[in-house]
């Protein structure tokens, strides 16, 4: 019988020896492995984390003691061990487990939003909370990345955290030297200096080797530690990295072994008050192709050959978004030296690892920092040049106050790329795009282009890096780009597509790729003899007044769009219509304002009646009702 199979919650862990937690570590890896090769999902990250998750639950008692995990990339194995192992056949697959922490599937989960940099301060409040009510007795943990520790958050909470000296807050830092890349910046300098070292590895062993020899663990172990810790630090690191905020700092500790990485943690535990671990962790640890997998140690592979690694072949040859994009960039780059691109920890996902490689001098990794990034990007502008700013739509959510004040009170010349945007699908609620057409919208000065397909983003990015008046943005969905849609003509910069216009018939305008959704819905339209102009704005974002005259002849406007309806483009269609006196019917569809559970996005766009049969009966029920 698999020591796996015995473990139906974290107290099965705790009377496990040392041969059986070993063992129980492969058959995870094993399990790992296995289930993401079909579904999909975050490998990497969990592989670097077996023994540390089964150290944590075996040393703190869940959920009493919270465990809150730092985006959650690495909450597979905290999963498994808590109960949920026969559900990861439906791993981020509808109705399925969600691929990060969610409080509806277990008390174990506290949080589940899967943005970085947030579990310190989640911690912080909890052990303030603990603490006025009584409940000092328990334990906080809050793991989080190296990478994580780029964003300024983590410092915000750490700075409140080390005035909490009677608080029992446990920091635990998995160190893998990676975000998505390679952690950059001072902080990852500073780390990356206590791995780098040649003395590192003798002295750790040597740390490892005693705390391991030691027959009680009490305060001469404590002081020991101790001992052995700043011994590290002074040979390798003059200056305390947490210990000048006046946190206490225990490790460097190897990650990968389970006794040392208890002993810590029952040191800090017994502490009493605010506690830095610091452990040392390999990301795709124990599986050969994560762990020579160059870009990313398999970060978040689809499904994948488990024997090789490789991944499955998705079947279509077409381009992705963010593929497409990269090419651009690259090729405008080589026309202009103004050209500078930022990212926020992500250069392979956004697009920008290619620039980067191409032109080195003039890409820019800020670490996890959306806000540092959009205000030094305006630093950039100040300068002359023209920043190109890319990140997933979900996370501009974070940099809205840059944006507005330090861009666009400036209007300077930063062009947003907004990759992952609209429905993203199986990551889930904190991932969807649908916010960026609401926020964007209310940024004075503020132009956003939404592209249909390969051509017009081609077209629309160019226009954006030409636009010298103020801010720009441009955004596309996740996946593949789908065949182009011809318009029959253009109006003024608004794309009419096929059929021709109909005066008094329904102005459909779509918003980027639901351009295709749109003709398809037309033509089923056409053939019970209601005529439809379907438009493509290009520039969603301020209205054209193209779009205005168009509504103006039509008999019912109905917007489409791939974003919220609450302030997203039919809200701004409407306004605009308003404003300008054009008294007419208008509907939208869109995405509803709530969270969306995670599904692919195909089956999202289903269930909010966003396909073309959908949008065809709509439209029929609304002309039926406007003529009763």
């Amino acid at each position: 019988m698999s020591v796996l199979s015995r473990i139906a919650g974290p107290a099965d862990l705790r009377g496990l020896d040392s041969a059986d937690l070993t063992q129980l570590a492969s058959e995870i890896r094993d399990f790992l492995v296995r289930k993401v090769a079909v579904t999909g999902g975050h490998l990497g990250p969990n592989l670097g984390v077996v023994e540390l998750t089964l150290a944590l639950h075996r040393v703190f008692d869940s959920p009493t003691d919270p465990l809150i995990f730092d985006t959650g990339h690495q909450a597979y194995v905290h999963k498994i061990v808590t109960g949920r192992q026969d559900k990861f056949d439906d791993l981020r697959m509808r109705d399925g487990l969600s691929g990060y922490p969610c409080r509806a599937e277990s008390e174990h989960d506290w949080v589940e939003s899967s943005h970085a940099s947030a579990s310190l301060s989640y911690a912080d409040g909890l052990a303030k909370a603990f603490a006025l009510t009584g409940q000092s007795h328990r334990h906080v943990v809050a793991v989080v990345g190296d990478g994580a520790l780029t964003g300024g958050m983590c410092w915000e909470a750490l700075n409140n955290i080390a005035a909490g000296k009677d608080r029992s807050l446990i920091v635990v830092v998995n160190d893998n030297g990676r975000s998505y890349a390679p952690t950059i910046g001072g902080l990852a300098n500073r780390l990356s200096m206590l791995r780098m070292q040649p003395e590192y590895e003798r002295i750790l062993d040597a740390a490892k080797d005693f705390i391991n020899g030691l027959p009680v663990v009490g305060r001469t172990a404590y002081s020991a530690l101790h001992a052995v810790k700043a011994g590290l630090k002074d040979a390798m690191s003059p200056q305390e990295l947490f210990g000048d905020l006046g946190v206490k700092y225990v490790g460097p500790i190897d990650g990968h072994d389970q006794q040392a990485l208890e002993t810590a943690l029952r040191r800090a535990k017994a502490f009493g008050g605010p506690v830095v671990v610091h452990a040392v962790t390999h990301k795709g640890m124990g599986y050969e192709p994560a762990e020579n997998h160059k870009a990313d140690q398999m970060h978040g592979p689809g499904p994948f050959d488990p024997l090789t690694g490789k991944a499955v072949p998705s079947g279509t040859s077409a381009p992705s978004w963010t593929s497409l994009f990269s090419r651009e960039l690259i090729r405008h780059g080589e026309q202009r030296d103004d050209i500078v691109a930022i990212t926020a920890a992500m250069p392979g996902p956004t697009g920008l690892a290619a620039f980067g490689e191409r032109f080195p001098e003039r890409m820019f990794d800020v670490g996890i920092a959306e806000q540092h990034a959009v205000t030094s990007a305006a630093g950039l502008a100040l300068g002359g040049l023209h920043p190109v700013v890319a990140l997933y739509s979900t996370f501009l959510n974070r940099a809205f106050d840059q944006m507005l004040m330090d861009v666009a009170l400036l209007e300077l010349p930063v062009t947003f790329v907004l990759d992952r945007s609209g429905v993203t699908g199986p990551d889930g609620a904190s991932h969807n795009g649908v916010w960026d057409l609401s926020i964007l919208g209310i940024v004075p000065g503020m132009r956003v282009a939404a592209p249909r397909d390969a051509s017009s983003l081609v077209e629309l990015f160019g226009e954006a890096l030409a636009w010298s008046g103020g801010p720009t943005a441009l955004r596309f969905p996740k996946g593949t780009v789908g065949a182009d849609v011809a318009a029959v003509e253009r109006i003024d910069g608004v794309d009419v597509l096929a059929p021709k216009a109909h005066v008094g018939g329904v102005l459909l305008v779509t918003v980027g790729p639901f351009a295709s959704v749109g003709v398809q819905a037309a033509a089923a339209l056409e053939e019970q003899g209601i005529g439809v102009t379907v438009v493509d704005p290009r520039w969603v974002l301020p209205v054209p007044d193209a779009v205005v005259k168009l509504a103006g002849e039509a008999r019912l406007v109905v917007t489409l769009e791939d974003s919220s309806l609450h302030g997203g483009i039919g809200s701004a269609v409407a306004a605009r219509l308003r404003a300008a006196g054009v008294d007419v019917p208008i509907r939208n569809l869109g995405v509803p304002q709530r969270f969306l559970d995670h599904a692919s996005r195909g089956e999202v766009h289903a269930e909010l009646g966003l396909t073309a049969p959908d949008v065809a009966r709509r439209i029929t029920d609304w002309l039926a009702a406007l003529g009763r």
